[in-house]
């Protein structure tokens, strides 16, 4: 009976084997929350989490909240993708918007993060259009 071997990976498996993967929230209602509170630590308006599973197919949970400067927007933001990449290991899918257009949308698959200026948030009101979406969360 032979032992098994176990060869060194090469090539570009080489280093994704070589650094242990970040441990991911179990779920996106875990992912939710870990950006919830990356944007309450940088002093986010109006945080809410919508549950969308139950109303549409399009992801699973909106976490929206108000930044009232560029410069907030920036910190918010960067907490969040700081945040979810230390400890989830997870990088957005996709990310639209700018902070001087008021309205910055982060696309994680699972959820997508909503970021707006006191203006546009009053204007587009996300949770009037998603209003038969669960509320998951809320701080104001």
């Amino acid at each position: 009976m032979s032992t098994p071997t176990h060869e060194a990976p090469t090539g570009a498996d080489a280093g994704a084997a070589a650094a242990p993967a970040a441990a991911a929230p179990a779920d996106a209602g875990a992912l939710a929350r870990l950006i919830f509170d990356a944007m309450a630590d940088k002093q986010a308006a109006d945080l809410v989490i919508l549950d969308i599973r139950p109303v549409s197919l399009i992801t699973d949970y909106f976490v929206i909240g108000t930044a009232e400067s560029s410069r907030q927007f920036k910190a918010v933001l960067d907490a969040v993708e700081e945040r979810v990449r230390k400890d989830a290991g997870v990088k957005p899918v996709h990310v639209e918007g700018l902070a001087d257009s008021g309205w910055v949308l982060v696309d994680y698959g699972d959820v997508v993060v909503h970021v707006f200026d006191p203006e546009r948030r009053r204007y587009y009101a996300l949770e009037e259009v998603w209003d038969a979406a669960p509320l998951v969360a809320r701080m104001a």
